[in-house]
C-alpha cells in the first residue's frame, strides 16, 4: 500500500522530512536546458549520466560541483567529446587538474535555482504528482527567460 502512494512521486525521506531534488542543466548564459526530478534521499551523482544523456555535450565544458566527480560521470563526459570542470573531493587519492578560472562560471546554475525560488509553489512543492510539479517548473523557467 505504501508503494502505491509514492509510485509516481519523486519523494524520498530525509532528515528534514519528505523531500524532492530537482536536477537541472543550464547553458553558458544560465538559461535552463533540461530538468529531472529524483527522490530527496538519492545522491546527486546517481542521476547525472541519465540527465546528461538527454542533451548533446560534444565540444562543451561541463561544470559541476564536487558531488559529481565520480569516475563514471567523468568517463561519460570524456566519451561524449566534452571536457569536465569538476573539482576533486578532498579524499580522492589521485586528484585531476581543474581550470578554476572556468569553474567560477558554475554560479550560473546556482543563480538559476535562486530564481526558481521566486516561485513559492516550487520552493515548497505544493504539487503532489511529479508531472504537475515538473510542469510548473517548466512554466517558471519560461517566466524566468522572459524576465
Amino acid at each position: 500500500m505504501e508503494g502505491e502512494k509514492t509510485a509516481n512521486k519523486a519523494i524520498g525521506r530525509t532528515r528534514g522530512g519528505l523531500n524532492t531534488k530537482l536536477h537541472a542543466i543550464v547553458d553558458g548564459l544560465g538559461n535552463p536546458v533540461e530538468f529531472m526530478l529524483s527522490a530527496g534521499n538519492d545522491h546527486d551523482s546517481v542521476h547525472a549520466v541519465e540527465l546528461l544523456e538527454k542533451v548533446t555535450i560534444r565540444g562543451s565544458n561541463v561544470l559541476a560541483d564536487r558531488a559529481y566527480g565520480a569516475k563514471n560521470i567523468r568517463t561519460y563526459i570524456s566519451e561524449q567529446g566534452a571536457c569536465y570542470v569538476i573539482p576533486p573531493q578532498s579524499n580522492v587519492s589521485e586528484p585531476w587538474p581543474v581550470d578554476w578560472w572556468l569553474y567560477k562560471e558554475r554560479h550560473l546554475v546556482e543563480c538559476f535555482f535562486q530564481k526558481l525560488k521566486w516561485f513559492r509553489r516550487i520552493a515548497t512543492r505544493y504539487d503532489k504528482l511529479d508531472a504537475s510539479f515538473l510542469a510548473f517548473v517548466y512554466l517558471a523557467s519560461i517566466a524566468i527567460l522572459l524576465i
